[in-house]
């Protein structure tokens, strides 16, 4: 017997959840903003606007359908299956924190504060799930799932990370880092930085263009979709030592940078979620590169 589709909403406490279970009130909340100058009035607004597109998103699922909801930090203890439609209802942000736990599954962002957020990947509003989600659970909305190159990071003790923007390697005090560095088989270099940056197209909106930019864009950024990724050091710093001669590039579908620990402790974490990360110790490898694994997001 083949199961139902199951629609996955997946979501994240707003900030007035997040006051209230800080502060215990809603009076006690409303009086820690005043002392900051803020209005609890706005913060209360966009939680009912979040609240709002979430019940539109659930009553959007049919009827004989599995359903279920995830609060995004719980994502790394729930299982996805492989029938499941993912429907995330909040900012870009979010689908960035669960690409990384699916397996081709189909993704839908659905904006729950239009005007507030980009709509790079929550582009749709929740009115427009009941035609979305037939056409994604029986995958004949093939033709509208764009692929989004991921990024992924495999420790010489097989510890593996993926990332939908980017994967960070460095102290996780963000101190100095001392590893060796070495490209697509190349010399290893000895390096002292701030870190490491390996993103995606999808990140090159983010973190990764910020580091573009302090270089003056010596390399073209690769779209959302390429097999492609660009790397980065960060404020390498040069020592007898250390050097400085390999500081960014591109890697293809089959390049792979490779850093060798020469620290106590270095780490590796995608999307700027540190909590979630590979635990590197001296003389350790980690290898990144394109990930095999795609983000398959509703257009």
């Amino acid at each position: 017997m083949t199961l139902a589709p199951r629609a996955v909403l997946v979501h994240r406490r707003t900030e007035y959840e997040e006051l209230i279970a800080h502060h215990g009130t809603p009076g006690q909340a409303a009086f820690f903003l005043a002392s900051r100058g803020r209005s609890v009035t706005e913060v209360e607004q966009r939680h009912g606007r979040q609240a709002e597109a979430l019940a539109r998103a659930a009553a959007a699922v049919p009827l004989d359908w599995r359903r279920t909801r995830v609060e995004r930090a719980d994502l790394p203890r729930f299982l996805f299956e492989p029938e499941d439609v993912v429907v995330v209802v909040g900012q870009d942000g979010l689908v960035a924190n669960v690409a990384k736990y699916l397996d081709g599954q189909p993704v839908i962002g659905v904006d729950a504060d239009p005007g507030r957020n980009p709509g790079v990947l929550v582009r749709h509003r929740a009115d427009a799930l009941a035609a979305l989600l037939p056409a994604a659970a029986a995958r004949s909305g093939a033709r509208h799932l764009e692929e989004r190159t991921m990024v992924e990071a495999v420790a010489d003790d097989t510890q593996r990370l993926l990332a939908l923007n980017e994967v960070y390697v460095g102290q996780p005090g963000h101190q100095t880092a001392r590893y060796r560095l070495a490209v697509d088989g190349g010399t290893p270099e000895p390096q002292a930085s701030s870190g490491v940056l390996v993103g995606t197209g999808t990140g090159a909106t983010g973190w990764c263009r910020s580091a573009w930019l302090e270089r003056g864009g010596p390399l073209a950024l690769p779209p959302a979709a390429a097999p492609a990724l660009a790397w980065f050091v960060r404020e390498a710093w040069p020592s007898p030592s250390t050097g400085t001669a390999q500081v960014h590039g591109l890697l293809d579908a089959g390049g792979r940078l490779v850093l060798t620990v020469e620290s106590d402790r270095l780490v590796a974490f995608g999307d700027g979620i540190e909590a979630d990360a590979l635990e590197l110790s001296w003389g350790q490898s980690v290898r990144l590169g394109v990930a095999a694994t795609r983000l398959r997001l509703m257009g």
